[in-house]
Parts: structure tokens; C-alpha cells; sequence
């Protein structure tokens, strides 16, 4: 095979442009991430080895500009500020020492804080709401603190949560810490700083917005006034650090917001109620008047929180138009993010449209994918998926505030689909002491990473698979039109197999694991569906029938609002269909684990379009025509139907126990998610 080579049409993203006097190699920005700070996150502060690490090697992988975010002026954990830690950053001056040999460029993303989207947990609110505990507790978390608000506002988490209005002098005091910070930076050798952000409804942007502000004191009120917080901020770090030092802005276009909590779905008519594309002309030329070298956009608040954070149902490139809008109207470099793809920002870039290509999650999933396209490999490239099943876990839902477990909060910017990303370690490929044969029963996901995982370890692996496909249940999952990640997803995963000489045999299930002659066996046989008990249970539709091809009719009622039964419904609208949805809960995808970025669209989606939603409802019975369903006071009513999809969840297959040499991984263990799957995957991969 000869040698690859890059897609000529990506040329222009591997350009060189300048953000003032600092001259970036391309034009792929890697966008910070909430959890990639490089003076830790929800700990003290101090340099993080393993962030920095992650940015190393992507960097080492040919990225232009490297954006770590985000970092608290002051510590979430004790309260100590940032410009504090003079031993933090000598041990910077040292990494960038190193870093600057990749040729890559650093900015550091610092935070004013989060205000009213602070994703404050059920057992914080309790906290917050008692005076004296939240006082006790003030010296480790300052919740008050953490929480305030340009005014007195509603939580974006927690309606038991009211957000108190921050003072002049904490104002003061965090604009001289972002001059005093960016400073100690600048002496450490970052080539730059990034404000955040008058963006995604944090609280510089509360600041900005009519909506979150109410002040009556000279940072509310007028336009001027409620930019003045930004504006300040970057006066202040030009001064402390000379005008050719650059200062980027995270910016926000539009806040594409309705009211508190309610986002605009695209393609809807609504009212902004944040800054509309009138305002932010404005805004951008104001702020970059005021000293900002350089605009790094997307759209969005936390209440429309699926266009900061575009989830699979997003449109790619959901951004562009807005950003290339507003570059029109000022005259330093502008970034794109949101589900960009190199093909539409490489096109934008060379028609002037943006200067560069945000990317996020897709660093993630594959710290290589820029040395990959650079070298024409792209079907190597892993892709990212959007599911949020691990960099962006903060789910909520009626009654609930943010229910993320500890670990995730501390190690937020890992990847469900590459366990290695930001785990602390945790999951390494090490060369295996012994060669084994290991059998993987099961050619889903969780049986192909076991195999991948076990060959680059060094064992010789077979697969066994009951169907003629590799894929499992996935097949069916990724069918939906929006789901083009996924299907890129299962064909990398095609490709790794075929690429490591992996054999599979096809149409061979196996029954009983005592017939084969292995050293280990691993059992990857996933889950099977839940079937109803109610009175006509056998006229419905199973969710993996529909997803693998099953015609309906034209009013198709969905039992389940969970997260495949609400995928299943916004696929049905796409089709043109008529979806009603049946909840036994009283909120759509009332889950652990399904970041309000997903959840939020589609109950927002459904709400706009007017899809019928019956919550805190049971089926009675299933009829020829339609459905009898009891809400939680044991009201009758018929829902009218043509077909009926079953949606209720699904219960594990293991074809054997787990003993000694025999391994249970995926669903076939528990059900759960692709980040379930593919971490368990690692661990018996690991430990065989």
C-alpha cells in the first residue's frame, strides 16, 4: 500500500493566521472543556499533571491552539484564589518550556464563575437552603459564593435554589484576580488568556443579558452597563499585561433562549429573551473595541443548553451561520464551535466566513484524529458520538437537581468511549505477561472492544457471533437518521477488527461455553428486551423491530419515555409520523446518567411541536385502534393509535456465570450505556 495523503480540500484548515502578534500553525482550536484545567478542578489548586498530559499529546498531534479550560479565578474547594499559588505557576513556566517544542500555542481559559448555572446536586441544595450547615460548610464551599448571581435568580438546577445578587466588591475583587492571573500566566510563557465568558448563560454573560440582569448600579440596566464586567475585565488585563498580549473572548451569538429553562429548537419561530443577533452585532464590536483580540463562538445559555453542547440531535455545524454573521462585524479572528466538521469549516475558512475550527469532544475520543486527517487516514479516525454519557453527565429532570455522581463531577471531561481519557491511569494497554486464546461470545460493542483491548495486549482472540453482522443490538440503534456518528462509530469498530486479523465466526451461537477450548472465555451476549403484561401486550411492536425496519402507521403510540422510547418518537416525527409518548414517570428521560444537554432538546422539541405526551401514566390495555391509559388518580382515558411500539427497558442475556476463566461484560453484566459497555470491556481486557 502506498503512503496516504490528506484531503486537499482540508488545506485550508492547515493555514497559518495570527491572533495579534501570536502566530498560530493551524487552524483547529482544541475548545476548553469544563474539567481540563490546568490547576485541577473540583480540588485545590494546583498544576495538573494529568490534564496537562492530555494536552501534551494532542498538541504532539498537531492541533494549532490549545484552550484548557476551565479555570476558577478562585478555588471551588477552600476558597483560595488562583494568583495565590506562585509555586502553581513556576511549575507552568516548566510545562510550557516543553509544550512550545510541538509547536503548538496555549491560551488559558479563566472563569469568573457560573452563577445561576452552578449544577448544584440534590444533596448541595439541602445545604444551601440551611444556613447554618451552608455557614459550617462555607471554609471547604462557599455554596453563596459559588451560586451568586448579577441578581437575585432562579437556579438553572434546582427551583429550592434561589440565587443571591453579587456584590460591587466581589465584582471588583474577581476583575483585579483576572489581571493578577492573567499575569502570572503571561510570565509562565502562555502565549494568551481566554475569558469565560460572556457565553452560555455563565456569569459574565448573566451580566449581559436583560433577562438574568436586574441591577439598578452601573453594571445593570443599559447596554453599556451590563457589558461593563466584561469590558473591565479585559481593560484590566491589557493594562497589567500590555496591549500585545492577547485576550480572547468566549462568546455566545445569540442565547437562542425562550425563557427560564426553555430553549429554541432549530428551525422555531420564538422570542429572545437573551441577546438576539441585533444585540450581539453590537456587542461584538463593543467588546472588541474594548480590547478582546479574538472571538471564540458558539450560541446558547444553560436554558437552551443543547447549542452550547449540541447532542446527536443537533445539526452539525449548528453554529455556523450565526458566527460567520457576526464576523462581518469585526475585524479580529473568529472561532467556530459546535459539531463542526472539517469539511464545512475548511470550506467557511477559505471563503472568509471564520478563521478557525472549534473542537471539543472529538479531542476526547481521539487525541490523534488531527495527525489522522493530516495524513489521510480518516476512516482510522474514532468518532465522537455526542452522547454525554461521560465528559458532560449532569442530568436533571422534574424533581431532580443535577443527580451526577461525585466521580463524574471530579472527572468530568472523560470519554464514554475511550475509558484512557482523563481517568487518572486507571485504564492503560500494557503487554500481556502470557499470550492466551480468549473466545468473546457476542459480536456487539462490548464483545469488540474486549477483542480489540485483548489483541493489543497481545492474546489471540476469536469472536463468535450468533447473526451474520458484527454490532448487535447497535445495529438497530444507529438506524434512526440522526444517529450518522454512530453508524461511523460501528464502522470504525468494523475496520479495527479486519485491521488486528481478529477472526470471526458468523452464524455460530453458542449455547453451551463448555464446547469451546479456550484459556478464557468472555461472555458479551447483551440484553434482551422487556415485554409487557398487560391485556393486548401481543397486538404491540418492539422497539428493536421497529429500529430494524418494521413499517407503522401514521398515529404510532410509544410506551416508554425513556431515552430510546423519546429517540424512537423524534425519529417518528422526522418520518412525518404522529408519536404519542406514555410515561409512568412524571418527567420524559427521568434517568441517571442522560446529560440535560440530550434531554432538554427533545423534551423541548416535543413540547414545540406539539407531540402528544402523557406523563404519570400506566396502560390498562392495548385495543385495535388505541390505548387505555390511567393517569396516577386512575382516570380513563384512550389514546387513538394505529401502531404501538413497546419501549420499557431491556434485562440482561448472560449465557453462562461468571467463574474463573469466564468474563461477563456490556449488558450481558448490566444494562447500561456505551460508556458501561466500553469501560467494563477495558477491565476484563486488562485483567485477563
Amino acid at each position: 500500500m502506498g503512503r496516504k495523503i490528506m484531503n486537499k480540500d482540508y488545506e485550508p484548515l492547515f493555514s497559518s493566521w495570527k491572533i495579534g502578534d501570536v502566530e498560530i500553525k493551524n487552524r483547529i482550536v482544541l475548545c476548553p472543556m469544563g474539567g481540563t484545567s490546568l490547576f485541577g478542578w473540583m480540588e485545590p489548586n494546583h498544576f495538573d499533571k494529568e490534564s496537562a498530559d492530555f494536552f501534551m499529546e494532542r498538541a504532539k498531534n498537531n492541533v494549532g491552539l490549545v484552550i484548557p479550560g476551565i479555570a476558577p479565578l478562585k478555588d471551588s474547594i477552600g476558597g483560595r484564589w488562583l494568583y495565590q499559588n506562585k509555586r502553581m505557576f513556576k511549575k507552568l513556566k516548566n510545562y510550557m518550556e516543553e509544550f512550545h517544542k510541538t509547536g503548538a500555542k496555549l491560551f488559558v481559559q479563566l472563569t469568573a464563575g457560573f452563577g445561576r448555572s452552578f449544577a448544584i446536586t440534590d444533596s448541595l441544595v439541602k445545604i444551601y437552603n440551611c444556613k447554618l450547615v451552608r455557614h459550617l460548610i462555607k471554609p471547604v464551599m462557599d455554596l453563596s459564593y459559588a451560586c451568586a448571581s448579577p441578581s437575585v435568580l432562579p437556579s438553572r438546577w434546582s427551583d429550592k435554589v434561589t440565587c443571591r445578587e453579587l456584590k460591587k466588591k466581589e465584582i471588583e475583587k474577581m476583575i483585579y484576580a483576572f489581571a493578577e492571573t492573567a499575569r502570572l500566566c503571561k510570565e509562565a510563557g502562555v502565549d494568551g488568556v481566554e475569558v469565560h465568558a460572556v457565553h452560555e448563560g455563565y456569569l459574565l454573560d448573566q451580566f449581559t443579558l436583560k433577562y438574568t440582569n436586574h441591577r439598578t448600579d452601573e453594571y445593570g440596566g443599559s447596554f453599556e452597563n451590563r457589558y461593563r464586567f466584561a469590558v473591565e475585565v479585559v481593560k484590566a488585563i491589557k493594562e497589567k499585561c500590555g496591549q500585545d498580549f492577547p485576550v480572547s473572548l468566549r462568546y455566545s451569538v445569540v442565547s437562542k433562549t425562550k425563557d427560564f429553562c426553555k430553549g429554541a429548537v432549530p428551525g422555531e419561530n420564538f422570542v429572545e429573551i437573551g441577546r438576539d443577533l441585533e444585540e450581539s452585532e453590537k456587542a461584538a464590536k463593543y467588546l472588541v473595541d474594548s480590547g478582546y483580540d479574538m472571538l471564540n463562538c458558539d450560541n446558547g445559555t444553560y436554558d437552551a443548553w443543547y447549542w452550547s453542547h449540541p447532542p446527536v440531535y443537533m445539526p452539525n455545524n449548528c453554529n455556523l451561520a450565526d458566527v460567520a454573521h457576526i464576523k462581518k462585524f469585526v475585524d479580529v479572528p473568529v472561532v467556530c464551535a459546535g459539531r463542526m466538521t472539517p469539511e464545512v469549516a475548511s470550506h467557511a475558512i477559505a471563503n472568509g466566513e471564520i478563521d478557525a475550527m472549534g473542537v471539543a469532544r472529538q479531542f476526547l475520543v481521539d487525541g490523534e484524529w488531527v495527525t489522522k486527517l493530516k495524513e489521510g487516514r480518516e476512516n482510522d479516525i474514532q468518532p465522537c458520538i455526542c452522547c454525554h454519557n461521560a465528559c458532560f453527565v449532569m442530568a436533571h429532570y422534574k424533581g431532580v437537581a443535577n443527580d451526577e455522581s461525585f466521580e463524574d463531577i471530579k472527572k468530568m471531561a472523560r470519554c464514554a468511549l475511550n475509558p484512557v481519557t482523563m481517568n487518572g491511569g486507571k485504564y492503560v494497554i500494557t503487554p500481556c505477561k502470557k499470550p492466551k486464546r480468549i473466545a468473546v461470545v457476542g459480536g456487539g460493542v462490548g464483545g469488540m472492544e474486549t477483542a480489540r483491548i485483548a489483541t493489543l495486549r497481545g492474546h489471540h482472540v476469536e469472536i463468535f457471533e450468533k447473526s451474520s453482522r458484527l454490532g448487535g443490538v447497535f445495529v438497530e440503534a444507529l438506524t434512526p437518521s440522526f444517529k450518522e456518528n454512530d453508524r461511523q462509530l460501528l464502522a470504525w469498530y468494523k475496520k479495527q477488527i479486519a485491521d488486528l486479523n481478529i477472526p470471526v465466526h458468523f452464524n455460530h451461537e453458542i449455547k453451551d461455553i463448555s464446547t469451546l477450548d479456550f484459556d478464557e472465555i468472555v461472555i458479551a451476549t447483551g440484553s434482551v428486551e422487556k415485554h409487557p403484561h398487560f391485556p393486548g401486550a401481543e397486538k404491540t411492536i418492539s422497539a428493536l423491530d421497529y429500529l430494524d425496519g418494521k413499517e407503522v402507521g401514521e398515529n404510532v403510540v410509544i410506551i416508554g419515555g425513556g431515552l430510546t422510547g423519546c429517540e424512537i418518537a423524534y425519529d417518528l416525527f422526522l418520518k412525518g409520523k404522529t408519536p404519542k409518548i406514555i410515561e409512568a414517570k412524571n418527567d420524559l428521560i427521568a434517568t441517571r446518567g442522560v446529560c440535560l444537554a440530550n434531554s432538554s432538546y427533545l423534551r423541548d422539541y416535543f413540547e414545540t411541536n406539539d407531540v402528544e405526551v402523557h406523563l404519570e401514566s400506566f396502560v390498562k390495555s392495548v385495543e385495535d385502534s388505541f390505548v387505555v391509559i390511567a393517569d396516577k388518580n386512575g382516570n380513563e382515558s384512550r389514546v387513538v393509535c394505529d401502531d404501538v411500539i413497546v419501549s420499557i427497558g431491556y434485562n440482561p442475556n448472560p449465557i453462562a456465570r461468571p467463574q474463573k476463566h469466564v468474563h461477563i461484560v456490556g449488558d450481558a453484566q448490566k444494562v447500561g450505556n456505551l460508556r458501561t459497555v466500553v469501560w467494563r470491556a477495558w477491565e476484563v481486557a486488562e485483567k485477563i
